[in-house]
């Protein structure tokens, strides 16, 4: 059983804590944020920046300096960093300077990339090989299931008891979670030696290694592809809500419950099948069902239709995410775990970004039926793209009869 191993086991109740922290925080900032400047949207959307901006900035630096530290103590700090960070802007946002909570979440996002590739290099160095599969599409299951009662507790305890006590949970929940790593058996003596070589050689080498590398490179092109593909239609569930379906817009809540609820669901069913599919049968699988559902979805008028379809979208997203970190890890060597991921998200970011710069635009010149559509060809293309990693097992397997 996965939950035998004390890294999984540590690292997975951490994360049940921090993902919580993470959510109250969100939600009680998006709402504090909103109740003090009458909705403004700059300030609202200053959120999401102050969210998505580090993993431009910092990715690939928190990558290099996580394949440099020790994975254990990098993650233990991270968290208690983050949870020191929040009770000072406790005390700032008490003083009335509640600009500080922008602060709070850039910061706390920063740490993020230092914390997640250590616990990708922890999975390379303890879990087998095929498991690796499965404790991806767990993690999937936990991230899933934070999608669908993040926001409700987030909402509850900021409209219950404010701000201040939203905080002072997030700081608590940012903390429990850097002790609980404490629990984890004391890093490899080689991770505790020093390299010798200056940071800038080792970002250079792992720029150098993705791109020898033809499955990282395949996987790159696939991550741009998909990551505009996603950003184009993020922006306009409202519309599909208000346009497509004739519902109050109060009605997206309901989508994204059922959404996210599949999600779950479809974790569940890649962690219970895990060793007999691969992952970039997983990721392509992923990838072409949400071509098909997407062009549904920008077409149906029904709600009832637009549900099946979310549902469908929603069991196979997981699997996009399991088998992209499985053939990170399956074709990444550990000391360059934290390079790969730093250099790989920030691309499919950065392509989400801009998709999300242009979907409102296209949206308004030409129609939201089209716009998904653009979104479903783009699912396609990076599906297709996966063609030379078959052909590459597929070799390998032939080679293997002979």
């Amino acid at each position: 059983m996965l939950l035998n191993n004390p890294y999984v086991r540590t690292i997975v109740l951490s994360r049940v804590l921090l993902n919580l922290g993470i959510w109250v925080r969100n939600f009680a900032i998006l709402l504090y944020v909103t109740d003090m400047t009458g909705n403004n949207p700059v300030y609202v959307s200053l959120i999401s920046v102050v969210e998505f901006a580090p993993i431009f900035l910092f990715a690939f630096i928190g990558g290099t300096f996580a394949d440099r530290w020790r994975p254990k103590r990098t993650m233990v700090s991270s968290d208690v960093l983050s949870a020191v960070s929040v009770f000072l802007v406790l005390i700032a946002v008490h003083n009335g300077s509640w600009q500080a909570l922008l602060v709070l979440t850039f910061f706390s996002a920063v740490m993020s990339q230092f914390s997640q590739p250590s616990a990708m290099k922890l999975f390379k160095q303890h879990v087998p090989a095929d498991q690796l599969q499965s404790v991806m599409a767990m993690f999937q299951s936990m991230v899933a299931f934070f999608t669908v009662i993040g926001p409700i507790a987030g909402a509850f305890v900021y409209q219950k008891f404010g701000i201040e006590t939203s905080l002072i949970a997030t700081g608590v929940l940012f903390l429990g979670s850097g002790l609980i790593l404490i629990l984890l058996p004391r890093d490899l003596q080689k991770e505790t030696q020093s390299q010798q070589q200056n940071l800038k050689q080792e970002l250079i080498e792992g720029l150098r290694y993705v791109w020898n590398n033809q499955a990282l490179r395949t996987l790159g092109a696939t991550f741009a592809a998909a990551g505009l593909a996603a950003g184009l239609i993020q922006p306009l569930a409202i519309f599909v809500t208000i346009e497509n379906l004739g519902q109050d817009k109060s009605f997206l809540q309901w989508l994204l419950t059922v959404n996210g609820a599949a999600m779950l669901v479809g974790g569940g069913f890649v962690i219970a099948f895990a060793k007999i599919i691969t992952p970039q049968t997983l990721l392509a699988l992923g990838l072409t069902v949400s071509a098909i559902g997407n062009v549904g979805i920008g077409w149906s008028t029904s709600i009832i239709f637009t549900m099946l379809l979310l549902v469908l979208n929603g069991f196979f997203y997981p699997t996009i995410h399991i088998g992209i970190n499985t053939l990170i890890l399956n074709h990444t060597e550990g000391p360059y775990i934290g390079r790969v991921g730093g250099t790989l998200t920030p691309i499919f970011m950065g392509m989400m970004v801009l998709g999300m710069s242009l979907g409102g635009l296209l949206k308004d010149q030409l129609s939201l039926f089209t716009v998904y559509t653009v979104s479903s060809l783009l699912f396609l293309t990076g599906s297709a793209m996966l063609i030379p990693l078959f052909k590459k097992k597929t070799s390998k397997a032939a080679v293997l009869e002979q």
